[in-house]
């Protein structure tokens, strides 16, 4: 008896996730399809089903991040229709300790950054379109500012930035003050006008 569509999408996704845990620790050059599948519970044959290669994947696990992130999980049951309250919670969610300890769900655009610069188109389109993603959201909090997609991309800039350095330190103070210089400029730049 054939697997029901339903079946074929969920045993995808937990591809996708074992894919993007594994990305995150280890780096896409060091995990192999065999450790994404047995970390999914399945078999490397079953891995043709659902991708046509480890990039593939690797832009599958990259795109997954924009339902499986912290922010859009903590905002999933509440509506958030001012675009400065949302912006200013994705840059406190964004750069918070919870989210720093959490490697399983680092962000690709601060996770990855070396790993998507050397591999293939999809998997760069898919880091794009996150970066993308999180500019609009900014962008929105600062409608009607003259230089509001500037502001957006430095916002943008400063969130990941802040998370790359914090991530390579092994200096906690240093982690946790690089994080709120770079919060409070990031939030700065949403109260000028």
């Amino acid at each position: 008896m054939p697997y029901s569509p339903e079946h074929k999408v969920q045993t995808r996704a937990r591809v996708v996730e074992s894919a993007r845990r594994l990305f995150n620790r280890h780096g896409f050059e060091q995990v192999t399809i065999d450790q994404v599948m047995a970390s999914a519970g399945l078999t490397r044959g079953a891995f043709y089903h659902h991708f046509d290669s480890k990039d593939d994947l690797y832009a599958a696990a990259v795109a997954s991040f924009e339902t499986c992130n912290p922010f859009a999980t903590a905002n999933a049951d509440q509506i958030v229709d001012d675009p400065k309250r949302m912006a200013r919670m994705l840059v406190d969610l964004y750069l918070s300790d919870e989210v720093l300890e959490n490697i399983d769900l680092h962000c690709p655009l601060y996770a990855l950054p070396s790993d998507v610069a050397r591999a293939g188109l999809e998997p760069q389109q898919a880091y794009t379109d996150l970066m993308r993603g999180m500019r609009h959201i900014y962008r929105c909090a600062l409608k009607g500012i003259r230089d509001a997609d500037r502001r957006a991309e430095a916002m943008v800039a400063l969130c990941v930035g802040g998370m790359v350095l914090a991530r390579t330190t092994n200096d906690p103070e240093l982690r946790k003050s690089l994080r709120e210089s770079a919060r409070l400029q990031a939030l700065a730049l949403l109260k000028q006008d």
